[in-house]
């Protein structure tokens, strides 16, 4: 099996590793009805979101990674790679970031665009002939 896109391999088991542990830290609070404001909290919720969003796209990182593999390495699939990567690597940020500075929320057109941008890419590469 080819190792191109590497990144994406490990950045994914390392995104849902964290996820564990991220899960656990939030477990160990989730009895106190008043964490974080209650369990319907703005900052409660995205808290949470930051959680899934560790194992959510740590898992479309390695299905990118598993889709790449024996594709030739042109341009889109570099940039679908570092779009997923980046993606990854903010959306957790900016959720914990605008849990406790709400008007911080702008900061979602980065994970949001990389993303779709990245998924664009790879379905272009995909369907074409």
């Amino acid at each position: 099996m080819q190792m191109k896109f590497q990144l994406n391999l490990i950045l994914g088991w390392l995104w849902i590793l964290l996820s564990f542990g991220f899960g656990f830290v939030l477990g160990l609070f989730f009895h106190d009805e008043k964490w974080l404001g209650g369990y319907a909290s703005f900052r409660r919720r995205l808290y949470r979101l930051a959680h899934i969003s560790f194992f959510g796209l740590g898992t479309v990182n390695l299905l990118f990674y598993f889709t790449s593999v024996g594709r030739p390495i042109t341009w889109p699939w570099t940039a679908a790679s570092i779009l997923f990567a980046l993606g990854a690597l903010t959306m957790p940020v900016c959720c914990m970031l605008m849990a406790h500075v709400p008007k911080s929320r702008v900061t979602f057109a980065i994970p949001v665009t990389s993303l779709v941008s990245g998924g664009i890419l790879t379905l272009v590469q995909l369907i074409k002939p």
